[in-house]
């Protein structure tokens, strides 16, 4: 069932939404141009590492596409399917001047031969190792469900990259307002024990339009840092 944006506004907590400063920064850096630079399969294909970098991640069909199309403003920027696992590259979208953003493969179930779910995973192992300019991952977690056994494995993996990792809650919109306040303490609670997780947790809806702005924001922090790690 569909919940409005108001009902979620209730649980999201209040000391995590951003300042209105912060909310128009991420306004105006979503407002610049969003073009496609590269689908790479390997890590010889990535463009340069010369501006921030943030990264999305999460299990098969959690709605990666979705919500980086709503980050965007676009309809079409990364397609959406019903298919999980249709992300088989690294896809990479420069924000302007000002940041990149990389839609990595998705993990869990996947329509796909052995052979390629393992080749990917080598494809993400290895970016996390080596990409200079990374500054987070965002990793996406389906409100609906909470952190599963699937993303256990990759928020080790972050540990011990020693990769800053935030919890992004997807679909917020198709969960009962007291069930969302449940997910998020649990969210919290399981963060503690990871070293490299960022504690701030998102909870969005890119349907409703939920968290959007807020996300904005926090990206918007990551464009005005360095590069290097």
């Amino acid at each position: 069932m569909t919940k409005d944006a108001g009902a979620l506004a209730a649980v999201y907590p209040a000391d995590e939404a951003p300042d209105e400063a912060g909310e128009e920064a991420g306004r105006l850096l979503f407002a610049k141009e969003c073009r496609f630079v590269a689908g790479a399969a390997t890590i010889a294909a990535l463009p340069p590492a010369s501006l921030p970098e943030a990264a999305l991640i999460g299990r098969s069909n959690v709605g990666k596409s979705s919500l980086l199309n709503a980050l965007t403003g676009r309809t079409a920027l990364a397609r959406t399917s019903r298919t999980p696992g249709r992300t088989r590259q690294i896809n990479v979208f420069a924000l302007g001047d000002r940041l990149m953003l990389a839609d990595l493969p998705g993990y869990g179930f996947a329509q796909a031969p052995k052979h390629e779910i393992a080749s990917w995973t080598e494809l993400i192992g290895l970016y996390l190792k080596t990409r200079a300019s990374l500054r987070r991952i965002l990793l996406l977690i389906d409100a609906r469900h909470g952190i599963k056994a699937a993303d256990r494995p990759m928020m080790q993996r972050l540990d011990r990259a020693a990769v800053s990792f935030q919890l992004v809650l997807t679909k917020a919109d198709e969960v009962a307002p007291d069930a969302v306040t449940g997910v998020l303490a649990a969210a919290a609670a399981k963060l503690k024990t990871h070293a490299a997780a960022h504690p701030v947790i998102h909870l969005t809806s890119a349907k409703a339009g939920f968290g959007i702005a807020a996300l904005r924001a926090s990206l918007g922090a990551l464009a005005a840092t360095p590069p290097a790690r």
